[in-house]
């Protein structure tokens, strides 16, 4: 490939703009086209005019061993962008007993809080714990519930992580997806596992700093730009059709295709790619209300959803691995999470003003079969790289996994010989 003047990347979310920031820091012009009418993809933040205050399209988690979302937001110049406890704590609750606890790693690599029950989970015994050594050491086609132990560990945080991270049920997980992700926090200590969440809203932390970066390096981001086609010749991409014209593509000018899982294909025929997905339904209440604890959020156990987060103006949940209730009537939905929201935060109000989000194709379905078909960044068009939390990053699609992509297509692109490259034969 010649040296690179200008990089085209298509798709505006993490994926797309974590591969824009880390090659307009490299000092070439890029330009970003989002299809919608805002960047960030299901990492973003928006005023529902019904409710009337500002939500998250979806409610994400990070952890503090997120090494590429922390060096991302670093890159950005993002100030303050995160909030969260000062110790890796996670508060859960029981329904309908109403117990509570607190899961509370130690800092330090050696796990001596497994030894304290106070910071364990209860009712848990030490023995279940190898569980995480075995999801670390998972073989291709080993599945999240083959590995765990029936008890209480498993029960009271290991499937909730698992349905949270993957977004698909443990009994067809893969295996190894879940341990890459024990292996980055809890395997690394206390220290990787302290939660953290957009202060004000994910556009805030993760979409605007990055468009002011790019803008100033002088990059630029198109939305409302839908790429319609790729034209090819001799093995390159010559030029990209939007629905609005067409761009002509210089020798030395490359593609970044960093669009969802289901919408790839359509524009590169024959790539291998996940073909089932999994939906997530998150729910927003406008009521300003203190979760107990200093968390900001509390894990359910026994609920329709998994995870309740207080947001500045909104209490929000989300239900993962969801394909079990997307068809379900959005009040009924409603109503049914408010009152284990009332249960869990302690609320006596009657439901407030509520807005039901439902994503049907969120992720991939993190199964053994749809992660073999994950691509790596390289394809047969010598200028054109692939970007997305669905392809071969080694996580489940995460905010982790998608700027892993991304930082990975850049990679291929300033130097294809030093880049990894994983995943299915390239199309």
């Amino acid at each position: 490939m010649n040296r690179l003047s200008h990089v085209h990347v298509v798709g505006a979310g993490l994926a797309g703009l974590a591969a824009a920031t880390a090659l307009a820091a490299r000092g070439l012009r890029v330009t970003v086209y989002e299809a919608g009418p805002a960047a960030g993809g299901r990492a973003r933040s928006y005023l529902d005019r019904e409710l009337g205050v500002v939500i998250d399209n979806g409610n994400h988690l990070l952890l503090s061993g997120n090494r590429a979302a922390m060096a991302y937001l670093a890159r950005i110049g993002a100030r303050d962008p995160l909030v969260g406890p000062k110790q890796p704590i996670f508060p859960f609750v029981e329904l309908p007993s109403g117990r509570r606890w607190t899961v509370a790693p130690n800092t330090g690599r050696i796990p001596w809080w497994v030894l304290v029950p106070s910071r364990r989970v209860p009712g848990a015994r030490l023995s279940e714990y190898l569980a995480l050594r075995r999801l670390i050491h998972a073989r291709p086609g080993d599945t999240v519930a083959a590995l765990l132990a029936a008890g209480e560990l498993a029960r009271r945080l290991l499937e909730p992580l698992a349905i949270a991270a993957l977004n698909t049920m443990p009994e067809g997980a893969d295996a190894t997806l879940l341990g890459a992700v024990v292996a980055q926090t809890l395997a690394a200590g206390g220290a990787a596992c302290r939660p953290l969440v957009a202060r004000e809203g994910l556009s805030e932390s993760f979409v605007h700093p990055a468009r002011d970066f790019l803008v100033s390096h002088r990059g630029e981001l198109r939305t409302g730009a839908r790429l319609t086609s790729l034209e090819t010749a001799s093995g390159r991409v010559t030029a990209l059709r939007f629905a609005g014209g067409d761009i002509a593509l210089a020798p030395d000018e490359a593609v970044v295709l960093a669009v969802p899982a289901a919408v790839a294909p359509t524009l590169l025929p024959g790539i291998i790619a996940p073909d089932a997905f999994e939906a997530i339904v998150n729910l927003h209440y406008r009521v300003t209300a203190q979760l107990p604890g200093d968390a900001g959020f509390i894990g359910i156990i026994g609920g329709t959803a998994e995870w309740l987060f207080a947001r500045p103006h909104a209490l929000s949940v989300t239900i993962s691995a969801a394909n079990r209730v997307v068809d379900r009537d959005a009040e009924y939905l409603a109503r049914t999470v408010w009152s284990e929201i009332a249960a869990a935060a302690g609320l006596s109000a009657a439901m407030p003003a509520w807005r039901v989000v439902k994503e049907r194709r969120a992720t991939f379905a993190a199964t053994a079969a749809q992660n073999a078909r994950r691509p790596g960044p390289r394809t047969l068009l010598a200028n054109l790289v692939l970007a997305g939390d669905w392809t071969a990053t080694g996580l489940p699609a995460t905010i982790e996994g998608a700027i892993r992509s991304g930082d990975r297509a850049a990679a291929f692109l300033l130097d294809p010989d030093a880049a990894p490259q994983t995943g299915p034969n390239p199309a």
